[in-house]
């Protein structure tokens, strides 16, 4: 009942003009996000961070995810028309999506994608709302050991499934670890690692970092590496649905929602793996005439089941992002870094100390879902328009923002150096294929992480074994070591038996 009463109260903010105005605006602009390739919700929500110096905190966080799951809403697009996945979540959609656009039922499967990212982030939602603060409750008796090893596996996971190398995950955790330590010591109050420049003494503005390492970097790489891609668009047909097309994407939708609700809250690297295994479930499943679909002229359930999987993931997220303050995507970490822009740092007390802005925010959910299935269904046809904004505008238009919104913070040209060089470095790692997730996750988190660890060893008075001291520390370090060694045990037994196979 205190959860019904606390999302009532939470739709009550949520529907003030002034939230349902900035909902419709991060509802509409994530969908154009979407639609647009290599632009991406996380370099949206960086590039726009700066207006939390003016804008409400419930106003602006209701507006980034708005951003950030009406991306996932218009991804489809680009997938199905231009075989463009604008996300990797969005690369299994392209797969048979395109398919059913050459053979002529782009209409089809824009419609069961749309529809199906509504149903599953309906159902993603109520399980927010049901089980965020059961999740708050019992993270509140978790003590300064079990929070940094929680933060340590946080990292371990993201870094090791995110990109395509291990190591380079874990070069990139460490390079955000140490932007992090730039700036005043915790304890002691000394500068560290800041060159004797005063504007470092602060650290590095996460602003600054966010949009230099995402809106910048995808600038300077779009035009140093991908300015002679061509692109093919398929015709777009009208957006319905048959009863067949019914009868074979409602039982895909539910178990899209229902494979990737479970890894939305834990930290697994994001939607990736979960439209990977709900794809191949669903050609599993098919029979007959629905199977010959797969690979040949597309099958709506391998658009249906995905989209919904994409979306149930990126929704059931925000739990441990607001209940544990641990992101596990780079729009969630930039997310993270939005809260505290505004002071709040998010966790097992935010339900009690913000629970006004969680509830607002939990509310906006459930309506911008109704927004987006709007925005997407009846009006596809503008947002494909938007395919036709030349590149060369559209990026040099995002640079000039970026540089002004990361100027406008502090009007330093410090700032702006700094942007640029974080910009450079963006472009070399993703020419390299580091993933940048890991440095922004380092960046917020480790501070945090260094906190933890001092205070836990104060409590174990030195001694590391205050480590080891309670079951849910011992489960942590299992995880961490499991995480880290299971996959190169995976590799070296399956190295054996290739061994053993006579040739």
């Amino acid at each position: 009942m205190d959860v019904l009463n606390a999302l009532l109260q939470g739709f009550d903010t949520a529907l003030s003009l002034t939230n349902l105005v900035w909902a419709l605006i991060g509802c509409a602009l994530g969908t154009a996000v979407g639609v647009l390739p290599g632009i991406g919700p996380a370099t949206t929500v960086a590039m726009l961070l700066p207006i939390t110096a003016k804008v409400d905190a419930t106003a602006s966080m209701i507006f980034f995810a708005g951003i950030y799951y009406g991306a996932m809403y218009g991804g489809s697009t680009t997938s199905i028309l231009l075989n463009t996945p604008g996300e990797t979540a969005n690369l299994v959609t392209a797969m048979e999506g395109n398919l059913m656009a050459k053979s002529g039922r782009a209409g089809q499967a824009l419609a069961t994608a749309a529809i199906g990212s509504f149903v599953a982030g309906t159902i993603a939602t109520v399980i927010v709302t049901l089980f965020a603060p059961v999740v708050a409750e019992y993270a509140v008796q978790l003590g300064p050991p079990e929070y940094f090893l929680l933060m340590a596996l946080a990292f371990t996971t993201v870094s090791a499934v995110l990109g395509q190398s291990t190591l380079r995950g874990m070069t990139s955790l460490f390079i955000g670890l140490a932007v992090g330590l730039i700036g005043m010591d915790q304890i002691s109050g000394q500068p560290r690692y800041t060159g004797s420049k005063a504007e470092l003494f602060d650290g590095v503005d996460i602003v600054v970092m966010a949009v230099g390492l995402f809106a910048v970097a995808e600038v300077l790489h779009a035009a140093l590496f991908e300015g002679g891609l061509a692109e093919s668009e398929n015709r777009l047909t009208r957006v319905h649905m048959s009863r067949r097309d019914w009868r074979r994407s409602v039982p895909a939708w539910l178990r899209g929602a229902a494979i990737g609700s479970p890894f939305g809250c834990i930290p697994a690297g994001g939607a990736e793996i979960p439209t990977f295994l709900s794809y191949a479930a669903e050609k599993k499943l098919a029979k007959g005439a629905d199977l010959a679909e797969f690979g040949t002229t597309g099958a709506i359930e391998g658009v249906a089941g995905p989209e919904s999987a994409n979306n149930a993931t990126v929704t059931t997220a925000l739990i441990p992002l607001l209940t544990l303050g641990i992101p596990i995507s780079n729009t969630t970490a930039v997310m993270l870094g939005a809260f505290q822009n505004y002071g709040i740092n998010p966790g097992p007390q935010l339900f009690s100390s913000s629970g006004e802005l969680v509830w607002a925010l939990i509310a906006s959910l459930y309506i911008g879902n109704v927004m987006l299935l709007v925005l997407n269904l009846p009006m596809v046809g503008l947002w494909v328009k938007l395919l036709r904004i030349p590149r060369p505008q559209l990026y040099a238009g995002i640079l000039i923002f970026a540089t002004v919104g990361a100027y406008g913070m502090r009007q330093s040209a410090f700032d702006l150096l700094v942007l640029y060089l974080i910009g450079a470095a963006g472009v070399l790692m993703r020419r390299f294929d580091f993933p940048t997730a890991p440095v922004v996750i380092g960046m917020i988190l480790g501070p945090l992480a260094e906190a933890q660890l001092r205070n836990a060893m104060s409590i174990g008075e030195g001694k590391w074994s205050v480590f080891v001291e309670r079951p849910i520390s011992v489960v942590l370090i299992a995880g961490i070591a499991a995480v880290v060694l299971l996959p190169r045990l995976l590799r070296l037994l399956q190295r054996s038996r290739a061994g053993r196979v006579p040739s």
